[in-house]
C-alpha cells in the first residue's frame, strides 16, 4: 500500500545565544498529527474488522494489536515526535515496539497494512534518513512476506501483494527523501531567523548605546560652549576685578557688573540646558540681537548684512554656539589687546557667521584633542554646514562657519 503522504514537521524550538526560546514551526499545532494518526488507525481497524477472511477470532487479535498501538502512541510516541530534536534512540526503541505489534497484526490480516500511512511519516520525523529507509522497508516488504509465509495466498495474490509492496516503499522513499529535504530546509530557516533575532537585539543594543553616546557627546557640546565658557569668564571677570580694586574702582565695578550678568546668563543656559528648550540668549529673541548681548559681553563689535529674516532653529543654534565658542578661545588665547569682529552674513540659501580677532594667533594643525574647534565642526556638520578656522602665529584667527538654510521664496505677481 502507499505508504506515506505529504508530511509537515511538528513545532520545533530555536534557543538564541541570549537563551530567549522562540517557536518556530512548520505548521500551528501538532493536533493536526493527532487527528491524522487517529482517523489512520480508526480507518485500519473499522478495514480489519470488516475483512472478509480470515475467521473472526484471528481478526479480533489483530484489532486487539491494533488498539494496544494508541496508549504506545499518546505516552511514548506523541512526546518523542515533539521532541527538538526527537531523541534517536528513544524513537527507535518507539518504533520497534509499534513494529512488533504491527507486523504481527499485519501478517495476521493483510487489511493492517493501511496503517503504514501513519508509521511511515513518524520514522522521517524522527530518524536520519538512512535509519528511517531501512524502518521503511521493513514496514513495507515484511508484512508481505509473512503474510505470505502464514497464508500461503495464491500466486496471483502473492504477486498483487508484492507489487503493491514495491510500489508502495518506492513511493515512501521517494517522498519520505523530499520531507527530510523540507525538514532540514525549515530547520536551516529556523536558525536563520534565530539568528536573525539575536542580530535584531543586538543592533536594537548598539543603537541604545550609540544613542546614549550621541547624547553625551551632545551634552558635553552643550556644557562646554554654555556653562563651561561662562565659568572661564567669570573666573578671568574676578582676576581683572582684584586688579583693579585698589587702581581703577569704576573699572572693577563695570567688571562686576559684567560678572553678575554673566553669571544670570550661566543660569539662563543651565535651565535651558535641563528643560531642552533653546538656548538662553535666542529665547525670545532673533539671531542678531543674541549675537549683540553676546558681542557686548565680550566687547566685540558686530556687523550684520544681508536681509534678516527668520530661520529655523538648527542653523541659528549652530551659529550661536559658533560665535560663543570663538569669543572664548579669543578671550583666552589671542590677549587682553587683541580686538575682536563679528561678522554675520544672510545669503539666498547660506548663513554665515565670521569671527576675527587680532591676536597672537596659533597653528590650527598643532591642536589636540578638546571640545572646542572639534565641537565646533561637529555642529556645523550636524546642520550639513561648514566651519573653517584660518590662523597662523602672530597672524590673529578667523573662524567661519557657513550653514545652509531655506532659501528665500520670490512672491510671483
Amino acid at each position: 500500500m502507499p505508504a506515506d503522504l505529504p508530511v509537515e514537521e511538528p513545532a520545533r524550538r530555536v534557543t538564541d545565544p541570549d537563551g530567549a526560546v522562540g517557536a518556530y514551526t512548520w505548521d500551528r499545532s501538532f493536533r493536526i498529527w493527532d487527528a491524522y494518526f487517529a482517523l489512520i488507525w480508526l480507518a485500519t481497524l473499522v478495514t480489519v474488522l470488516g475483512a472478509d477472511r480470515p475467521g473472526w477470532p484471528v481478526r479480533i487479535v489483530a484489532a486487539g494489536l491494533l488498539v494496544a498501538l494508541v496508549p504506545l502512541f499518546v505516552w511514548v510516541g506523541r512526546p518523542i515526535l515533539r521532541g527538538d530534536p526527537p531523541e534517536e534512540r528513544r524513537a527507535l526503541g518507539y518504533l520497534g515496539a509499534a513494529m512488533a505489534l504491527f507486523l504481527s497484526s499485519a501478517i495476521l490480516v493483510g487489511e493492517t497494512r493501511l496503517i503504514t500511512f501513519a508509521l511511515v511519516p513518524q520514522c522521517f520525523m524522527t530518524l536520519r534518513m538512512r535509519r528511517a529507509l531501512i524502518v521503511v522497508t521493513v514496514i513495507n516488504i515484511v508484512p508481505v512476506v509473512g503474510w505470505v509465509l502464514v497464508w500461503r495466498p495464491s500466486d496471483q495474490d502473492v504477486f498483487n501483494n508484492a507489487l503493491f509492496a514495491v510500489v508502495s516503499l518506492v513511493f515512501s522513499m521517494a517522498v519520505g527523501s523530499w520531507v527530510i529535504r523540507i525538514i532540514e530546509q525549515s530547520q536551516e530557516r529556523a536558525a536563520l531567523i534565530a539568528e536573525l533575532d539575536s542580530s535584531r537585539h543586538e543592533i536594537s543594543r548598539l543603537s541604545a548605546a550609540h544613542g546614549a553616546l550621541t547624547e553625551r557627546e551632545r551634552m558635553a557640546r552643550e556644557i562646554h560652549d554654555t556653562l563651561a565658557q561662562g565659568f572661564t569668564s567669570l573666573l578671568m571677570l574676578v582676576q581683572a576685578v582684584e586688579a583693579e580694586l585698589d587702581d581703577d574702582l569704576p573699572q572693577a565695578r563695570r567688571h562686576l557688573a559684567l560678572m553678575d550678568e554673566t553669571a544670570r546668563q550661566n543660569l539662563a543656559e543651565a535651565r535651558a540646558l535641563v528643560a531642552g528648550g533653546a538656548p538662553a540668549d535666542l529665547d525670545g529673541a532673533s539671531l542678531p540681537d543674541a549675537l549683540r548681548r553676546l558681542a557686548a559681553r565680550h566687547e566685540a563689535a558686530l556687523e550684520v548684512s544681508g536681509p534678516v529674516r527668520p530661520l529655523p532653529a538648527g542653523p541659528e543654534v549652530v551659529a550661536l554656539r559658533a560665535c560663543q565658542e570663538a569669543l572664548a578661545n579669543a578671550r583666552r588665547h589671542a590677549g587682553s589687546s587683541a580686538a575682536v569682529g563679528i561678522a554675520l552674513t544672510y545669503a539666498d540659501e547660506a548663513l554665515t557667521v565670521c569671527v576675527r580677532d587680532t591676536g597672537c594667533g596659533f597653528d590650527p594643525a598643532a591642536v589636540r584633542g578638546g571640545y572646542g574647534l572639534a565641537g565646533l565642526r561637529a555642529r556645523a556638520t550636524e546642520v550639513g554646514g561648514t566651519a573653517r578656522i584660518r590662523s597662523a602665529p602672530g597672524d590673529g584667527t578667523t573662524v567661519t562657519v557657513r550653514l545652509p538654510v531655506p532659501p528665500v521664496r520670490s512672491c510671483s505677481p
